[in-house]
């Protein structure tokens, strides 16, 4: 079947929209769902132990968010730093554009100035910033890249990574993972289930929107990951894999495009998984609630299927479970 870009649009009553995260983590609530059984089961997600398989390997994405966020002139001016091409060139959104013009240098603030030296056909700007980045002078300025439907909360920073967060480069969070809290994950180790890491540095793929109809017809930008030997290792021993987050997703089903056993690599990734996906390596999903129209929905009605991930969000819907980044989580089955 084909799918066009509304199929993929609910509504969700703004009050859903969580604002910051459950606390402490894990008591998050759970939505667990079945897909032999077509079961629904509301829990928490500090009950996650009661519903893992024992056999599976729990496989994370250790990426730390970075602060490449920078907001001047009390948040009216914006730079959104996608990549750092070198220690004064820069990729980035910004805010305003009108500001922004190519060949136009603005001074952001006495001593910060940034020259656009190319907009690219996405409106991104290639900047040259002055002085270097490594400057202290940028220390004030840098924030934590809130996605736009959460208010800017520095004080939130920590509760916006992972507790396992170590390779510094996204530029939002793996957000099922924030669930986790050092004390789940003992517990998960002590019950026998192996956990594993990769790396993958979300960028502008995963949350640049759907424009085309017709959702064949997006075109996803690429994502840097990393999946190290020992992880290949785990993962071509393990019985049974439950993904927590659909970026660990990306880059499970990412490496099996390229052979049938996992091997070490570090390479870009575009993988677009939309309904008719053939699943080749994720045997359970951990992942939160998406966005209307968002690439991540499409891939959870990919592993579910279409039908029954309307019904799951129509139930979260209606048990009024908290959405999006700092949101409730489910575990599919």
């Amino acid at each position: 079947m084909d799918y066009t870009l509304s199929d993929f649009d609910y509504d969700l009553p703004d009050k859903l929209i969580a604002q910051e995260p459950a606390h402490p983590r894990d008591h998050a609530r759970l939505l667990v769902y079945h897909r032999e059984t077509d079961e629904l089961i509301d829990d928490h997600f500090y009950n996650l132990l009661d519903y893992l398989p024992k056999e599976t390997t729990l496989v994370v994405n250790n990426s730390k968010v970075e602060k490449c966020r920078l907001l001047f002139d009390e948040g009216k001016k914006e730079i959104f730093i996608l990549e750092a091409v070198n220690d004064t060139t820069v990729r980035a959104m910004v805010r305003p554009g009108k500001k922004f013009k190519e060949g136009r240098t603005i001074e952001l603030t006495d001593t910060i100035s940034a020259t656009v030296i190319d907009i690219d056909e996405e409106g991104l700007r290639t900047l040259q910033m002055t002085p270097a980045l490594g400057h202290e002078c940028y220390n004030e300025y840098k924030h934590t890249p809130f996605p736009p439907y959460i208010k800017q909360n520095e004080s939130l920073s920590e509760e916006y990574q992972t507790v396992y967060a170590d390779a510094l480069g996204s530029k939002a969070a793996p957000t099922a993972g924030l669930h986790f809290t050092d004390e789940l994950l003992e517990n998960i180790e002590q019950a026998g289930i192996t956990q594993a890491e990769v790396t993958l540095h979300v960028g502008l793929g995963t949350f640049a929107p759907v424009k085309a109809d017709r959702i064949e017809d997006h075109t996803m930008h690429s994502e840097w990951f990393k999946l190290t030997e020992q992880t290949a290792n785990q993962l071509n021993t393990a019985d049974h894999i439950t993904a927590v987050g659909t970026t660990s997703v990306r880059v499970l089903e990412s490496c099996l495009q390229k052979s049938e056993q996992f091997s070490s690599t570090s390479m870009d990734t575009d993988i677009f998984i939309r309904p008719g996906y053939d699943f080749q390596a994720t045997d359970a999903l951990i992942t939160n609630f998406h966005l209307p129209k968002s690439t991540l929905l499409m891939l959870v009605a990919a592993f579910t299927g279409f039908d029954r991930m309307k019904r799951i969000y129509q139930h979260a819907i209606h048990k009024q479970y908290r959405f999006y980044s700092f949101g409730d989580a489910m575990l599919i089955l």
